[in-house]
């Protein structure tokens, strides 16, 4: 017998050999330890027997566990066999009727066998995979509820057939993964959730400022004198002037005070409503767009837009029992006026940013806060005249000073609810459902530009019912007794 390979022959001759008084003997003993075996040892030993293919035209598919060996029996004798890639399977015959395929790469190959004569006996298509079989089991164990099936395709692993959730179906990949490292995720979800995620953005920002400024104008013959500033610090229009004339006799000294406290509160309010498929990922930015140019090559100026405003990005993953996995990412910003740069000549704001990214698991309904980003800026600045204004309280009288304080403090509440799909039958209604625009008569004269839709009356709850007609139609034969309200017209027909 020949094995053939790409480059090499390999001859190995089959011939039966006689067998001795020793060789019968040995088998004399076989044959009575087999006939004392127990049943489940012959059940085993009938299941690890070669896999009959039927030879013909058409070329068979045999499938091998990478790194096993499957051995093969034909209905026909052959003498030589053909391997394409010997890399990806060995094959050997065992007699002329049976070889062993043994897996050692992943892939696809073809052994073809011949008989006396080169004659073509048979074609086998030998695909090398993963062991699928010890996987689908492992499936099964771990997932009874699902129905999950597991094939081979060109070196990678299918997975097909439907689980009751995301989770399942994250975790069996997983499982996979562990068998061959292409998996291909053809799994449906018999029972797909959604959730609605209610955002709540609550931002209060606080600030208080307080400025005092001093400018003293001293004229005499022989003396002139300016001292301090001419306003506040800040540039701010003061509040308050006070101004007064000092010292006399040839010399007059003019004090001029200004000051100046400021306070602001300023409350920001948002609350996106967003909807996305248990596993996806959703997004939503309520702000805008500014334009930030970007010096590029050959001293030329391009322009990238930046978002700022209210975002939020969050993929909610259903589990078991209600379960909600929920990964969220908010973030809050806003440009500063107060700090910018200038690029080519344009002056570009910064950005405040607030962001923060956290995965946490609550039920249907729950919420969570996120709280705490506080951001406190304290400033001060002061302008004395030396050595006069470090003097207690009477330096005071050459000082200007300016103290600022801003705070601001971001909350965050997150409620996800699983929702479903509104029926046909429900009306979705909208703000605008109760309210039409006016017209002429309800904008100029009446100063509405919008006037209330006016409920549609039912007939039925009125006291007097509109006359109205009747068609009956009777079934022939027998007496019929008919009870018609009053008013209208009535036609019976049979």
């Amino acid at each position: 017998m020949k094995i053939r390979t790409g480059n090499e022959v390999a001859v190995a001759a089959w011939r039966p050999k006689r067998r001795s008084s020793l060789a019968l003997t040995l088998i004399s003993a076989v044959l009575v330890v087999g006939a004392s075996l127990s049943p489940a040892f012959v059940g085993g030993a009938e299941a690890a027997e070669a896999r009959l293919v039927q030879m013909g035209k058409r070329a068979a598919s045999v499938n091998v566990v990478v790194g096993k060996s499957e051995d093969i029996r034909t209905d026909q004798a052959f003498m030589e066999v053909v391997v394409g890639d010997p890399d990806i399977a060995d094959v050997n015959p065992l007699t002329d009727r049976t070889v062993s395929i043994l897996g050692k790469k992943i892939g696809t190959t073809r052994v073809v066998v011949y008989a006396e004569g080169k004659k073509q006996v048979g074609i086998f298509d030998v695909e090398v995979s993963y062991d699928v079989v010890q996987l689908s089991g492992e499936l099964k164990r771990q997932f009874p509820r699902s129905h999950i099936k597991v094939s081979p395709v060109n070196g990678r692993i299918l997975l097909a057939g439907t689980a009751p959730d995301a989770v399942t179906v994250d975790k069996a990949v997983t499982i996979a993964k562990q068998f061959g490292p292409d998996v291909i995720n053809s799994i449906g979800v018999t029972q797909p959730q959604q959730v609605l995620l209610e955002v709540r953005f609550v931002e209060a920002s606080r600030e208080a400022s307080r400025e005092l400024g001093v400018n003293w104008k001293i004229f005499g013959n022989t003396v002139t004198a300016n001292l301090g500033t001419a306003g506040l610090l800040s540039n701010s229009t003061p509040f308050g002037t006070i101004m007064a004339t000092l010292l006399g006799k040839g010399v007059e000294a003019d004090l001029l005070i200004k000051a100046l406290e400021d306070r602001g509160v300023a409350r920001r309010l948002a609350e996106p409503n967003l909807v996305a498929l248990s596993g996806d990922t959703a997004s939503f930015l309520a702000g805008g767009e500014f334009p930030f140019p970007v010096m590029g090559t050959l001293q030329q100026i391009t322009i990238e837009f930046k978002k700022f405003g209210v975002g939020l990005a969050f993929t909610p993953t259903v589990l078991s029992n209600g379960l909600i996995n929920l990964k969220i990412e908010p973030e809050v910003s806003q440009l500063d006026p107060s700090n910018t740069f200038s690029v080519g000549g344009v002056q570009i704001p910064s950005l405040i940013v607030r962001r923060a990214s956290t995965t946490v698991e609550l039920r249907d309904g729950q919420s969570f806060a996120i709280a705490g980003l506080l951001q406190a800026n304290s400033t001060t600045n002061q302008q004395q005249l030396p050595w006069i204004g470090d003097i207690p309280i009477l330096g005071a009288l050459f000082r200007s000073a300016q103290y600022q304080k801003r705070e601001t403090d971001l909350a965050i509440i997150v409620t996800p609810r699983i929702v479903r799909p509104a029926s046909p039958i429900d009306m979705v209604r909208t703000p605008l459902d109760n309210s039409l625009p006016g017209n002429d008569t309800d904008f100029f004269l009446n100063g509405q530009p919008e006037v209330r839709r006016a409920p549609v009356q039912d007939i039925s709850d009125s006291p007097e019912s509109p006359d109205g007609g009747h068609i009956l139609d009777l079934p022939q034969g027998g007496a019929h007794a008919l009870d018609l309200p009053q008013g209208g017209a009535h036609v019976a027909s049979r």
